[in-house]
């Protein structure tokens, strides 16, 4: 099949790179020539686990990017739109959506012949029926499920594993306004014939990738919240206490021959320093938000993301422990990524974090094994520097180290602070670190 996708970000360019794996003909779209030219040669723009050997196979016999929206769409049989759908406080941003549907229907008005154009990028409930295809039909002046189609088709990619979860994806959601898109979008996941498909209407696909999204973030409050309350009180540790929920066989079954399966999902009931990145914050505050315009108090939502706004200052208020005036104190923030197998930095816990010991007065520095000095740019402090390695942030007068990315190479930290003297301070933010084995530690939830 010959598949236009527009946008080339996490979601748009490992999509296409995965089909074309799978046997597709991909053009990706975009509207930054350098980008365009940087994937032409075979690399992304962007950091993510095995994206780039992707590319290298694939293009440019399986894949290309252009700049050229009309010319993809009309040599194409189905367009999916990977744009980005930034929340501005009340609602999410549609206007990249908009413009990519007005040059989707200005393409199809040229175009002989069917053709399905199929949102991808995380939209509101109503958004692909109530926005998307009144544009497609009046720019085009087509009429949607006569002269083409229009669905829904939302991802479920982990960022860090965004390769190998579109390569080995656990469902796929088919939306579609009638049953000839629905067959298209089938087809176009041919190469996949043992994944469970959900075929549903547009707008219950919209809700299903919401609600998943929210589902995770809320257990990720959730965790923390109980993590507070054990150090509240004292004599707790909430590894201990998650540890003892995580063998509720109904979360880690037990097989007939005794064996325990542990599910990724327990992964997500942890303690630490809160969620980031550009779905989970973004997405549940448009939920919240979208089920308020309706007329629907999102309560529990409300509650995930106060619980996560205020996980940073955990964080600081467990340094200000030892160190109750910062104004000089020396400290290692290890991770500025939101989580590892990523370089980004969107949402970050670790923003907040190091704005927070800057405006104390710290003296901060900092690593990240893929971000790097990509850092820079968001702190222009005369009191902020990047390391390019773990031994050399961690050398000389460091006073605290903190852990806020779940990197392995940070499991390493016992052992480079052995014969250190003095001993600094390790706030462990994601709680991976065995406690036994430093002299000095700090952890959320203990």
């Amino acid at each position: 099949m010959k598949v236009s996708i527009v946008g080339t970000g996490y979601v748009g360019l490992v999509t296409g790179a995965c089909l074309a794996e799978k046997g597709h003909t991909v053009t990706c779209v975009d509207v930054d020539e350098e980008k365009v030219h940087q994937i032409n040669n075979g690399h992304a723009p962007f950091f993510e686990n095995g994206l780039d050997e992707l590319l290298q196979k694939n293009v440019p016999h399986a894949l290309q990017c252009t700049t050229n929206l009309e010319n993809a769409v009309v040599n194409s049989d189905i367009t999916l739109i990977a744009v980005g759908t930034p929340f501005n406080g009340q609602t999410i941003d549609l206007a990249d959506i908009e413009r990519a549907s007005r040059e989707i229907g200005t393409a199809l008005a040229r175009k002989q012949g069917y053709h399905v154009v199929v949102v991808k990028s995380t939209v509101v409930p109503g958004t692909t029926e109530e926005v998307v295809l009144p544009i497609l039909e009046e720019v085009s002046g087509k009429k949607a499920g006569n002269e083409f189609g229009v669905g829904m088709n939302p991802e479920f990619l982990r960022e860090g594993e965004a390769v190998s979860d579109s390569m080995y994806p656990d469902r796929i959601v088919i939306g579609g306004i009638d049953q000839k898109t629905t067959e298209v979008l089938n087809d176009l996941y041919c190469g996949f014939p043992k994944v469970d498909r959900l075929r549903t209407n547009t707008k219950t696909a919209e809700m299903i990738k919401y609600a998943s999204n929210s589902f995770l973030a809320t257990t990720i409050s959730f965790s923390n919240e109980i993590g507070n309350l054990c150090a509240t009180l004292g004599g707790i540790d909430v590894v201990d206490v998650m540890k003892g929920v995580h063998l509720d066989k109904r979360l880690s079954p037990i097989l007939a021959n005794e064996e325990r399966i542990v599910p990724s999902l327990v992964s997500y009931l942890e303690a630490g320093c809160g969620f980031g990145g550009s779905c989970f914050p973004k997405d549940v505050m448009a939920l919240s938000a979208h089920g308020t315009k309706a007329g629907n108090q999102m309560k529990i939502l409300q509650a995930v993301l106060e619980v996560n706004k205020e996980q940073p200052q955990k964080i600081l208020s467990l340094i200000e422990k030892h160190y109750p005036d910062l104004e000089g104190v020396s400290v290692a923030v290890l991770g500025i990524a939101f989580k590892p197998g990523t370089d980004d930095m969107r949402e970050t816990p670790a923003i907040p974090v190091i704005q927070g010991l800057l405006s104390k007065g710290a003296k901060v520095k900092a690593y990240d094994p893929v971000v790097g000095i990509k850092a820079l740019k968001l702190f222009s402090h005369t009191k902020f520097s990047v390391s390019e390695r773990l031994v050399d942030v961690i050398q000389g007068d460091i006073q605290v180290i903190v852990v806020l990315t779940r990197w392995d190479e940070f499991l390493q930290i016992p052992q480079l602070l052995s014969g250190k003297d003095p001993q600094p301070v390790v706030i462990d933010g994601r709680r991976m670190l065995n406690k036994q084995n430093i002299a000095k530690y700090e952890g959320v939830g203990v």
